[in-house]
């Protein structure tokens, strides 16, 4: 907790690290809205993507073929949401080092967090390859459309390391309060995973999305690492730098793993749910997938605003600034609020055009189904809302084991719906999963981050 001196050197270091943002001074609601808007950009074109991959593979492919992606959608979270917060958990020290200007151990936070990315990479590439088909099975995927799935989820699987690579970089760059690189190379991959998949879907079905996101998430992971080996060589990396250190790996494992474990159990929740989704017929998952894309794509704020509070927590708590803390979730809780109202009332003004997007010819059933999944989500945006800005900013804090509890109650809450209330009530339960998740989230989240501060404040006056 305590601030690192910062000696001539270092502050000439860090006037040289241009694009970076120190978020220790300030408004914070500029602050936020500077460092957010860009992430959000982002992730609004990420989700597009994500959409016209759907939208492409539906029209093309048909019905099966967009149930078969759909299908995948909650082991894919699983585990790549479990490579995601292993590499957004890496970034926090990095970010607690630069609000401390403690430019020494920042260093040595990013060479060990790519020695430690390495390893779990070519781990989980292996292990989660040899039982992907029998997950699956265990999902209860329809028979008609288990192959497809399997061949379409496989190859994401083995992009793994594409994945790692990736999101450690841009998750580097954001602790450093850079958020427009990533951005910037985020559209190109989101460009050219559109372009890849007009080009291989007709021709290899399924496969072909697959190899889009694949190649285009790697192509874009090499650039923006040679970018920010380029960019920050002021940061002057030595050989010794790059020594494996038991004590800086330790700590970065301390926040990654629960982080990405957060991803993963909330994710286990997806997964119960989404077997109960596939036991009731191909329309059902196809419903269910573009809702799904769609809420998605309106979620991409709230995201955005969780990237934000994870950065500005880390680097407020480095520089020992606790009362900023507190200014900025509070205006960040603001922004969310407003948004989710408003995003309620486009989802019941325009949820059926968009549901429109996705097939040729789609029956009035399908329309309707996808319809009430978007409302019943949109509604409680709000709870979605603190999810987020209030989770982020625990783990920005350093208290990254929070964030596995919260997502042990977002587990539970889909579990009991994919257990007891979807085969007692059906689909109204389905779509009702996600705002229970959040409610069980939210009434653990809250009063955590009030221990959290209390427990800071006593640190910090314990080093004064």
């Amino acid at each position: 907790m305590k601030k690192v001196k910062n000696n001539s050197a270092w502050a000439r270091i860090f006037k040289s690290l241009n694009g970076t943002k120190d978020m220790t001074d300030g408004k914070p609601m500029k602050l936020i809205l500077e460092f957010g808007l860009p992430l959000l950009f982002g992730l609004i074109f990420q989700q597009m993507y994500n959409m016209v991959d759907s939208i492409i593979v539906g029209k093309k492919l048909g019905v099966d073929a967009l149930a078969a992606v759909g299908s995948t959608g909650s082991i894919n979270f699983m585990i790549l949401g479990f490579c995601i917060g292993v590499c957004n958990g890496f970034a926090i020290p990095v970010a607690q080092t630069f609000g401390a200007k403690d430019f020494s151990n920042l260093k040595k936070y990013i060479t060990n967090g790519a020695i430690v990315a390495v390893v779990f990479a070519a781990v989980m590439t292996v292990l989660v390859g040899i039982f992907t088909r029998q997950i699956l099975i265990v999902m209860d995927t329809p028979e008609g459309i288990l192959d497809q799935a399997y061949a379409y989820i496989f190859i994401i699987f083995m992009g793994i390391p594409a994945a790692f690579l990736y999101n450690l970089v841009s998750g580097i760059l954001r602790s450093l309060g850079d958020s427009v690189t990533p951005v910037v190379f985020l559209i190109f991959s989101s460009v050219l995973n559109v372009l890849l998949d007009l080009l291989l879907v007709s021709p290899l079905g399924v496969r072909g999305a697959g190899y889009a996101t694949v190649i285009s998430q790697a192509v874009s992971g090499v650039i923006c690492l040679l970018y920010m080996i380029k960019k920050y060589q002021s940061l002057h990396f030595q050989k010794e730098d790059w020594r494996f250190s038991g004590r800086h790996a330790v700590k970065l494992c301390s926040m990654g793993v629960p982080m990405g474990l957060q991803y993963s159990i909330t994710a286990i929740g997806s997964v119960v749910l989404q077997a109960a989704v596939n036991s009731m017929g191909e329309v059902i998952v196809a419903a269910v997938t573009a809702g799904s894309r769609i809420s998605m794509l309106a979620c991409c704020p709230f995201d955005a605003m969780g990237s934000t509070m994870a950065t500005y927590g880390g680097q407020n708590v480095g520089a020992g600034r606790l009362d900023r803390v507190d200014r900025g979730l509070k205006d960040c809780t603001k922004l969310g609020i407003a948004y989710a109202v408003i995003a309620f009332l486009f989802m019941i003004l325009f949820g059926k055009q968009m549901a429109l997007l996705f097939l040729d010819n789609p029956t009035q059933e399908i329309v309707t189904y996808i319809y009430y999944f978007v409302i019943a989500n949109s509604s409680a945006y709000i709870l979605l809302a603190l999810v987020n800005i209030v989770r982020f900013m625990i783990q920005g804090l350093g208290f990254s084991t929070f964030a596995i509890l919260a997502g042990v109650a977002e587990m539970v809450a889909r579990a009991v719906a994919g257990f007891v209330l979807v085969p007692l009530f059906g689909y109204i339960c389905v779509i009702l999963a996600s705002p229970l998740a959040w409610v069980f989230a939210d009434a653990f989240l809250v009063p955590a981050y009030f221990h959290v501060m209390k427990r800071l404040r006593g640190q910090l006056k314990g080093a004064l």
